[in-house]
């Protein structure tokens, strides 16, 4: 088997931190034979589109990753938003090996476009943008309904709890009290001074808007390369929405401030002082979104806040995975750097400039 590089956290290729998955593997978990036809160079888990008399997808997690059940979390809000006629994949089967769960999936339908495409790397046209919007708000609407509670403390979550209340810096001590090796990993940093001088300002903004904002259950990686596309219709729509691995209950405005952050704002670039941010697809994810789901007077009021927010936590849950789990020095320092840096960027020039562009886009809106 040749070489199977995995994405980085920047620009280059590395050595996958998981073995790629191996036919015999794969034949085993579905009980007969099987062939891969292409493996993900997704970094956080192994997988694999299969052949397998009909087309599957295999992902294989340790079990410090996901248990079956924190599998059976994400997997109950695929089988509703199914049951609400939303374009998402059918779970087939979850199973446990030793230290290994598997979890296998349908394709989906449509043309796998992004296939390649890097986090935090742009649509290829405004159109692909407002036919994303369009379907996240599809995908919104049909998630009402689903009242399950938060999901259980466990790695690479992308949830919505420190900064969702009144008092953060209480949210973030419960945050990092509940997972040990992200508080190993924050000792010797100014992690409280940071969120003080980074995070609480936005904050302060979003308070009077959270009462106003409904729990749902959302996405949370609303990428690019997470969506299929129906390539027989110009532009091309969205005809499967991928990878409910993140999900979580938060909002559907902290939902679109995750989308916007992954796919407007090319945070590789962020090393080199020059992030390259795509306003005429913000303009238009924002506008498809909005002719789909209308936002409310309280989600335009809090999303300029939540945007310089939505990606902190998620980065502390990528501190744990890093550290309890891969125990890559590396790649932690990278996380709390995406922690600070990120939120920090929008107090310069360019992310104020991008506030400012998506206050007045938003006043448009209503």
């Amino acid at each position: 088997m040749s070489t199977v590089l995995s994405h980085g956290l920047g620009h280059e290729a590395v050595e996958p931190d998981w073995a790629p998955l191996t036919g015999p593997e794969v034949a085993d978990v579905l009980g007969g034979p099987a062939r891969i036809v292409w493996r993900s160079p997704r970094p956080l888990s192994a997988a694999a589109l299969v052949d397998a008399g009909r087309r599957l997808f295999v992902k294989r997690h340790h079990v410090s990753v996901r248990s079956l059940e924190g599998l059976a979390e994400e997997h109950a809000f695929l089988r509703h938003l199914r049951s609400r006629g939303a374009p998402v994949v059918e779970v087939v089967s979850a199973t446990g090996r030793g230290e290994w769960v598997y979890e296998v999936h349908t394709a989906g339908v449509g043309t796998d476009l992004y296939r390649d495409a890097r986090s935090w790397s742009p649509f290829t046209s405004c159109g692909h943008a407002r036919e994303a919007g369009a379907a996240l708000a599809g995908l919104h609407l049909a998630a009402v309904g689903f009242d399950a509670p938060r999901r259980r403390v466990q790695p690479l979550v992308s949830s919505f709890t420190i900064f969702a209340g009144p008092d953060p810096v209480t949210a973030l001590h419960r945050y990092v009290d509940a997972r040990p090796a992200l508080a190993d990993a924050l000792s010797g940093r100014s992690w409280q001074d940071d969120l003080e001088r980074l995070h609480l300002p936005y904050h302060q903004v979003l308070a009077p808007h959270l009462d106003a904002l409904e729990a749902l259950w959302t996405h949370n990686d609303w990428h690019a390369s997470n969506l299929l596309w129906d390539t027989t219709r110009t532009p091309a729509t969205v005809a499967t929405a991928l990878d409910m691995g993140l999900s979580d209950r938060t909002t559907a405005v902290h939902d679109l401030a995750v989308a916007l952050e992954r796919n407007v704002v090319q945070w590789l670039d962020l090393p080199s002082g020059r992030v390259r941010v795509h306003l005429d697809h913000l303009d238009a994810l924002l506008d498809g979104y909005h002719a789909v789901r209308p936002l409310t007077p309280a989600e335009r009021a809090a999303l300029p806040a939540l945007l310089p927010l939505v990606n902190a936590e998620f980065a502390l849950s990528e501190m744990d995975y890093f550290h309890g789990v891969t125990g890559s020095a590396v790649n932690t320092a990278l996380a709390y750097a995406y922690f600070t840096e990120h939120t920090e960027w929008f107090g310069g020039p360019a992310g104020r400039r991008l506030l400012d562009h998506l206050r007045n886009r938003l006043e448009r809106l209503g």
